[in-house]
């Protein structure tokens, strides 16, 4: 690790004033950019914040945990709260880079490695800019730049989502829907019988017995707790046939969805 005065002249630097409005989750609080002098350098010193710098142009050296890096246009180098870095512009092609830091209460929404080439996050970056245009929402564009970036990183990692915990995600989204099995094994492009097979092994039951029984979870729930009708509960939670629900709830609990309501309504005390 080097060590030197923090910092030393550079070519022009806009910093962005960014207001701490202590948003949950992703949280900006600072932005700005920067075209460096040859040899320009920062460091050795720390943050108590996360700070994402994103290359636009250039070459330029960043050290971090005993690491040293070289990154050029489309690379990232990313600085953890609390940890020692430094980083210096090239002599011969000193960069230019877009920073944006942030606060997060909670895990990040993706690992983040020290250094990143994702050249399709610079348009993210370059919109980024546009904040300044903003006197009172500025934090919240930020915010959803911030997420915005974080999905492409996201999309770039990421392998293909495990086809049970995809399947899953989709029943609590769309049970309303007329969802069903073969549908949930084509979007994981899996056979159907080797796709309820793998979902039957991880959760215990068949996707089809999930997602009735999600369903009839749901219309439970708006049938005594909501005082939905038999119709409307029908249609939130996937049967455009009343009737048909009916039959269905009733092999399922042994009662009429009326029935049902008005059993847990004098179970609880109420009239």
């Amino acid at each position: 690790m080097s060590f030197c005065v923090v910092l030393n002249m550079t070519h022009e630097q806009i910093n962005t004033l960014i207001s701490d409005d202590g948003y949950a989750g992703l949280n900006p609080i600072l932005f700005g950019y920067q075209d460096c002098a040859p040899g320009h350098y920062f460091g050795p010193t720390l943050r108590t914040y996360w700070l994402i710098h994103y290359v636009v142009s250039g070459k330029g050296i960043f050290e971090i945990n005993g690491e040293k890096y070289t990154l050029s246009k489309g690379m990232m180098f990313v600085i953890p709260p609390y940890v020692q870095t430094y980083y210096q512009a090239d002599k011969e092609q000193p960069w230019s880079y877009i920073w944006v830091g942030f606060t997060c209460d909670r895990e990040l929404p993706t690992h983040l490695d020290p250094v990143i080439s994702c050249p399709q996050a610079g348009s993210i970056f370059q919109a980024m800019k546009d904040c300044a245009a903003y006197r009172n929402g500025r934090s919240a564009f930020l915010c959803a730049k911030l997420w915005e970036l974080f999905s492409c990183l996201k999309e770039q990692q990421a392998e293909l989502p495990d086809p049970v915990d995809y399947a899953l995600f989709a029943i609590h989204a769309e049970y309303m829907t007329d969802l069903g099995v073969k549908q949930l094994a084509d979007r994981v492009r899996l056979d159907r019988s080797y796709f309820s097979s793998l979902f039957k092994k991880k959760v215990g039951i068949s996707p089809g017995k999930y997602l009735l029984d999600y369903r009839m979870k749901r219309a439970c729930e708006l049938l005594c707790d909501h005082g939905c009708s038999v119709a409307v509960t029908a249609n939130s939670v996937g049967y455009a046939d009343a009737f048909v629900f009916s039959k269905i709830f009733k092999k399922h609990y042994g009662c009429s969805p009326n029935a049902f309501s008005k059993i847990t309504m004098v179970e609880r005390g109420e009239r």
